[in-house]
């Protein structure tokens, strides 16, 4: 599609970066204005923010890199270049909710109402960043035979050139919108601490797992009968959401009237 949005000069604005950017400042902005509402130290969550989106983004681009290496063999400094795409979700996940969960209890915040408090922002911010992956043409889709299919012709894209594929990055964002709304709807009548967060784990994984059937491209090391490293991320994530969905819901001291 568009990989490069315009120019200043010799200073290039990709539209990825620019997407990235747009959905962090949403998810915080969201995030920021629920911990007001919630009587949650606004200060902190904004703290908080800046160094999950320094984890996010460290962690998300280290995973990439180790999955695709033979790209930056060659080039290592393009390592540093992650306005051009190339992140992983799973990579961000994984390392702000350990950077968030030292955050929090250096700080003796509520754990799961905070994690609660981030799950739909997240699912915001992801469904624009997935935007920003159409416009630069990475995490596209197969070959896909139907009217719906996409076309890149843009040189500087990452995706296959001149042929229709699955518009996997419209289909994520679209999906994310929608969890984003279930989130805040569970958010105003949910049962107990965690709950948010973990059905936005479960629904994300679930989701998912049958959107990798349509990626196309290099899809990391696999497991016999699945498509990518990230589906087996999702399978393991799947059960451990059910276990903590139940294990905070019949946990007396976790209900949503209690401070935990």
């Amino acid at each position: 599609m568009y990989p490069v949005l315009f120019h200043i000069g010799k200073f290039t604005v990709y539209s990825y970066g620019v997407f990235v950017a747009l959905g962090f400042a949403a998810g915080i902005f969201w995030t920021y204005l629920n911990a007001r509402r919630e009587g949650i130290n606004p200060g902190l969550i904004l703290d908080l923010s800046f160094y999950l989106v320094l984890s996010a983004l460290a962690g998300a681009r280290l995973f990439y890199v180790l999955i695709e290496y033979r790209e930056y063999v060659r080039d290592p400094l393009r390592i540093f270049k992650i306005w051009e795409g190339g992140l992983v979700f799973y990579g961000g996940l994984i390392m702000a909710g350990i950077t968030g969960s030292w955050y929090i209890l250096h700080h003796h915040l509520p754990h799961w109402r905070v994690m609660d408090l981030f799950a739909p922002g997240i699912a915001l911010g992801h469904a624009i960043g997935r935007i920003g992956c159409f416009c630069a043409g990475c995490c596209y889709g197969k070959v896909c035979h139907y009217s719906f299919g996409v076309v890149f012709n843009n040189p500087r894209s990452l995706a296959r050139l001149g042929i229709p594929l699955y518009p996997t990055q419209l289909i994520s964002s679209f999906t994310l919108f929608v969890i984003f709304i279930i989130l805040v709807l569970i958010s105003r009548h949910k049962k107990f601490n965690g709950q948010v967060f973990w059905l936005y784990i479960l629904i994300y994984a679930i989701a998912r797992f049958f959107i990798e059937f349509l990626r196309g491209g290099p899809r990391g090391v696999t497991i016999p009968g699945l498509t990518s490293t990230s589906q087996g991320i999702c399978l393991v994530l799947i059960p451990i959401s059910i276990y903590f969905l139940i294990l905070l819901g019949h946990h007396p001291k976790n209900r949503k009237e209690g401070k935990s």
